[in-house]
């Protein structure tokens, strides 16, 4: 029997949530639903960096659910899963200041993630 690779994704991150990522307490990131990552999918692996920085942490791909917009993304995910440090009101404001409106238009992906050892 043959194993197949995980894949492997890149993507940068926020200092403030890489943090939480690497001490394992953010177990969902929030994206856009942007083409390239239509396929995300439970199994691969998301390398996250701080960007222009040498420093990364490693994750698995849980699940991705797709929603229609942000609000709908915490309500059905639960905002602590997504920002244990911050409320609902703050999360949707610091998510929609990262993401203008024509942004969220394209959806919004929920990728519940467990942290792999480094």
């Amino acid at each position: 029997m043959t194993e197949t690779a995980a894949r492997v994704r890149e993507l940068n991150l926020y200092r403030r949530y890489f943090d939480l990522v690497a001490a394992g307490e953010k177990s969902t990131e929030v994206r856009v639903k942007y083409p390239h990552l239509a396929d995300l999918a439970a199994g691969d692996v998301i390398r996250f960096r701080i960007k222009g920085t040498d420093e990364t942490c490693d994750v698995r791909v849980r699940q991705v659910t797709e929603y229609a917009d942000f609000e709908a993304l915490l309500d059905g995910e639960g905002p602590a899963n997504v920002n244990p440090t911050s409320t609902r009101e703050e999360q949707l404001a610091n998510i929609r200041a990262i993401y203008p409106p024509e942004k969220e238009a394209l959806g919004a992906l929920a990728i519940k993630i467990e942290l792999l050892a480094p």
